[in-house]
């Protein structure tokens, strides 16, 4: 196993865990600032990715296709909760999950009708196919961008929670709702917009994985299982615990699919590692997350309350 595949795996493994992040930034957003449960968090980044694509079918452009991804799922989720999810705010989380994942049905089912079962394809840009140098071996440019569009989003996200007036009126209305509204701010349509940037987030994640994944109906399930792996193991309501329970559980998941069998091989009988090595690769994000629930129950990073 040689240093470049160990590092090759490495970056993939912060390329997967960013969009992890940009998935998980928006919905630690939901659910540790507005207290709602939103499991058609991952029909978001489906439609996300469906959207770019369609884009790109129309115009051959790639960065309108990305635009395409995360704009129209801001203007989406605002007419969503607007529509239907704001008189969700205020019921309990059973209702919640029952009306999120009905949507969940119904995204699946429109997406088939909308577009049919076969899988969608973006290609990557031209300026973005070729490999660069890094470290002495090539790695696929577009990965890296992808890792250095997320690290941008996350320092982004840090500016505007915490250094503009909305940041600060986010932060706010976390802590007390029924405050912020006495003051004067139109607390419904701060929680539209928290909504919608979390939905543009997780437009911009499916939009992105265009080149590099197949999009399909149901792509959004399994990301969304290890969202909540995320934000459980980095803290819930914690844009900085999302951030890094991202880059941990994309790292350990890749890792442990690119790593773990082969050394099995060389541990083991073959029939054993067979057997063995892709079960174990599958379950150690969920035996990390048992972990830290053991140890950390708050997560990793949890929020400071003042």
């Amino acid at each position: 196993m040689s240093p470049e595949f160990l590092l090759t795996q490495l970056l993939n493994g912060v390329q997967y865990g960013v969009l992890l992040f940009l998935m998980a930034a928006g919905l630690t957003l939901v659910f540790g600032i507005m207290n709602f449960i939103n499991l058609a968090h991952g029909s978001l980044y489906m439609m996300g990715a469906y959207f770019a694509a369609l884009a790109y079918g129309k115009t051959e452009s790639f960065l309108l296709a990305i635009v395409a991804g995360a704009a129209g799922l801001f203007v989406l989720a605002v007419l969503l909760d607007r529509i239907a999810f704001s008189a969700l705010h205020r019921r309990d989380h059973l209702d919640q999950v029952l009306a999120t994942f009905g949507l969940v049905l119904f995204a699946n089912e429109a997406v088939r009708f909308f577009w049919g079962s076969a899988p969608l394809f973006m290609d990557v840009p031209g300026w973005l196919s070729q490999p660069v140098q890094l470290l002495g071996f090539n790695y696929p440019a577009y990965r890296g961008a992808i890792i250095v569009v997320g690290l941008g989003v996350a320092f982004g996200l840090h500016l505007l929670i915490d250094r503009t007036r909305i940041g600060m009126l986010i932060r706010a209305g976390a802590s007390n709702r029924q405050m912020v509204s006495a003051l004067g701010v139109n607390i419904a349509w701060l929680t539209t917009f928290i909504f919608a940037l979390g939905a543009a987030l997780a437009g911009l994640a499916g939009a992105m994985v265009g080149p590099i994944l197949s999009i399909q109906p149901g792509m959004g399930e399994p990301i969304l299982i290890l969202t909540l792996v995320v934000i459980v193991i980095g803290g819930i309501g914690s844009v900085r615990g999302a951030l890094f329970g991202a880059l941990i559980v994309g790292i350990v998941d890749t890792l442990g699919r690119g790593v773990l069998p082969g050394l099995l091989f060389k541990l083991f009988d073959p029939a054993i590692a067979a057997a063995a090595g892709p079960a174990l690769a599958s379950v150690g994000v969920y035996l990390l997350m048992a972990a830290v629930l053991a140890l950390k129950p708050e997560g990793l990073f949890p929020t400071r309350h003042s």
